[in-house]
């Protein structure tokens, strides 16, 4: 299946996407936006759902995330989907990040869930909030913090977020721009699964389905250095009409093969995640999967993985998206290889580039391979496992895809 064109329409009104103070999250009412043929919601920001350990009770949780484009009326997903009770939240705000914990002065506003200040969310669900009225910057770091009213139960949360969200004391603690009730740092991102905005009618979202390479394990916490960043920082420099989203949608140790989840655990496999995590987020048109070395490490055959490719492909293209595919990097000094399993890496890279099934490549391979021996990432590219490249091999990695490959047409 090639680039097919867009079934459906996104409506909405007109816009403009504005840079705001410093003081603002968003500014009040703007201009429709000139020339254009409207707007639509997209994925500015997303995440995986997977299950953190332990509860929570009577806290307040603050996470940190990055929009990649600009857009208004700002709409916030926050997933109970792997709970086992209602999630109770009484107090959710968002706010522009000063530094760490804290939050830009007089930035911090309210959201609401279907005109109401708490929402409860039952298991297995997911909650958006209503749109916040103004205008949300692009490649801007928001705060988005919620307040749990009771306690949770089995907590779902992104593992391994290369980002500190960070928990307080006891009590509602949402609308304080200062970090001071804010006492505990965490490497989860809690609850928190999309964040929505509108923007002109041809930007869409490219979502990046995949595992540890993809949450980017390896870079320097808290530098969004991870390479859907760099993609992201890529497009945030076109012309606005140009312009993509990137939600990435990588769980560290995932599968595109068995696997489900639980606590500890990498997640529910590619194959059963792709709806509730790609799928159903706004505006994503284009799928970029990298993923398989996980697979591979536990066992899985050359006509296994690809076969699960190949559904992969069938599903995304029914839904009328389009997918990429993404060579798996080298693993040549790490614990995963031995000469069977590089092969089997070489076949399915092979497949990727080869076989025509997918809607384009994006060759992370051939981006981060000593050329002395490709089995193994460049020495400058090593985070110090032989697998996880580290920020200058994440460059390489988000400078990789063209950005006009990555638009489904």
């Amino acid at each position: 299946m090639g680039m097919t064109s867009f079934w459906w329409r996104r409506m909405g009104a007109s816009l403009l996407v504005t840079a705001v103070g410093a003081a603002g999250l968003v500014s009040a009412a703007a201009p429709d936006h000139p020339g254009d043929g409207g707007s639509g919601l997209v994925t500015t920001w997303g995440a995986a759902d997977d299950i953190a350990g332990g509860t929570l009770n009577d806290v307040t949780v603050r996470n940190v995330l990055r929009t990649s484009v600009g857009g208004r009326e700002l709409r916030i997903r926050i997933s109970n989907a792997n709970g086992d009770q209602p999630l109770v939240t009484d107090s959710v705000y968002v706010g522009r990040q000063a530094s760490g914990a804290s939050v830009v002065p007089g930035s911090s506003r309210r959201l609401t869930f279907s005109g109401s200040t708490s929402v409860t969310v039952p298991p297995g669900a997911m909650a958006i909030s209503d749109p916040l009225p103004g205008n949300v910057p692009a490649v801007t770091s928001l705060t988005v913090s919620l307040h749990v009213a009771g306690t949770t139960g089995v907590i779902t949360a992104h593992n391994r977020a290369m980002q500190h969200s960070y928990k307080s004391t006891s009590g509602d603690h949402a609308a304080d721009e200062s970090s001071t009730a804010y006492q505990t740092e965490s490497s989860a991102w809690y609850f928190l699964n999309a964040a929505i905005v509108e923007a002109p009618q041809q930007v869409e979202t490219v979502a990046t389905l995949g595992d540890s390479i993809t949450s980017s394990v390896g870079t320097t916490i808290d530098t969004n250095r991870r390479w859907p960043d760099v993609l992201a920082d890529r497009y945030a420099k076109l012309p606005e009409p140009r312009r993509l989203a990137v939600s990435n949608e990588g769980i560290s140790g995932n599968r595109v093969l068995g696997g489900v989840a639980k606590a500890g655990s990498a997640g529910a496999s590619a194959l059963a995640r792709l709806d509730k995590d790609v799928l159903t987020k706004p505006g994503v048109r284009t799928v970029l999967v990298l993923e398989g070395i996980n697979d591979i490490y536990a066992g899985a055959t050359t006509d296994e993985l690809i076969a699960g490719y190949r559904q992969l492909i069938a599903r995304v293209h029914a839904s009328g998206r389009c997918v990429v595919g993404g060579t798996l990097t080298p693993m040549g000094s790490s614990f995963v290889y031995t000469p069977e399993k590089e092969a089997i890496r070489q076949a399915v890279n092979t497949f990727i580039r080869s076989s025509h099934e997918f809607d384009g490549v994006a060759d992370f391979d051939a981006a981060t391979r000593d050329a002395a021996d490709p089995s193994r990432l460049k020495a400058e590219y090593d985070g110090g496992d032989g697998l996880h490249p580290n920020d200058a091999g994440n460059q390489a990695m988000g400078n990789a895809p063209a950005l006009d490959s990555l638009r489904c047409k």
